[in-house]
């Protein structure tokens, strides 16, 4: 139905072959897309180049959100190899581990701060970089959860965070809507990644999410990169500032 033959994306967040990031990766790419990875730091890059390379991606480089340097870098890179950019996907959230394993009223406003600098605010950046190589329009996409505007037992000091990443989705899009650039949120119930490993008993949530979805499965990295895919597409251009659920129906149950 759609192809993105010829497009160009930048994929953040890759950790693993087990990352939401990986499964939108080779979705996007299996669609004809070129793509550019990045990775945190020397002691990632071992676990990512090698998916980079099964990949194909024509721009692999470091990248530490907090660093501007490492982002200049990246956007020099950008620009100088394709010109443009058709699609920036962001996929990563970070909050101390004592901060995050507390109760939020508890949270230190150093962790709140680099939570929210680090999962919402990096968005922002990116999305400002991206901006100038997207004349004809674009998508922009990050990576949400229900913990935003439920209370997820363990989910913590992260709820109020992707509630502001959610809101700051909505209000990148009404403002890029006039030049064809959509935001989106892509919000799966609960996955087996690395990163929600640091969520305290994980497993249970997993295992109550599967019992309580309509389908009675947990999305999988292919179902939220098939997702991404379409919203990469120019079939998908008239779609925008939506928090979209990929999740078996997890999230319509009470």
């Amino acid at each position: 139905m759609f192809s993105l033959d010829g497009t160009t994306a930048l994929v953040i967040g890759i950790a693993n072959a087990n990352s939401i990031a990986y499964g939108c990766a080779a979705a996007l790419k299996a669609q004809g897309a070129k793509l550019a990875v990045t990775y945190l730091n020397e002691k990632a890059r071992p676990h990512v180049e090698p998916l980079a390379e099964r990949l194909g991606a024509e721009i692999f480089l470091p990248l530490d959100v907090r660093d501007e340097a490492q982002a200049d870098a990246l956007f020099d890179e950008i620009t100088e190899t394709w010109g443009r950019l058709d699609t920036l996907l962001h996929s990563i959230a970070f909050a101390p581990r004592e901060d995050l394993h507390g109760r939020v009223v508890d949270c230190s406003a150093h962790g709140f701060g680099l939570a929210m600098d680090i999962s919402v605010h990096s968005f922002l950046r990116m999305i400002r970089r991206a901006e100038p190589l997207m004349p004809q329009g674009g998508t922009c996409m990050t990576v949400s959860f229900q913990g935003s505007e439920k209370v997820v037992e363990h989910y913590n000091l992260m709820g109020p965070v992707k509630a502001a990443l959610e809101a700051s989705v909505r209000y990148a899009a009404a403002e890029l809507g006039p030049k064809g650039i959509s935001v989106h949120a892509l919000s799966p119930g609960p996955l087996k990644t690395r990163a929600a490993s640091g969520i305290a008993e994980f497993d249970e949530l997993l295992e109550a999410a599967a019992a309580r979805a309509p389908t009675h499965h947990l999305a999988t990295i292919e179902d939220v990169g098939a997702y991404c895919a379409f919203l990469a597409s120019r079939e998908a251009a008239n779609v925008t500032g939506g928090v979209h659920l990929i999740d078996g129906g997890y999230g319509i149950v009470a």
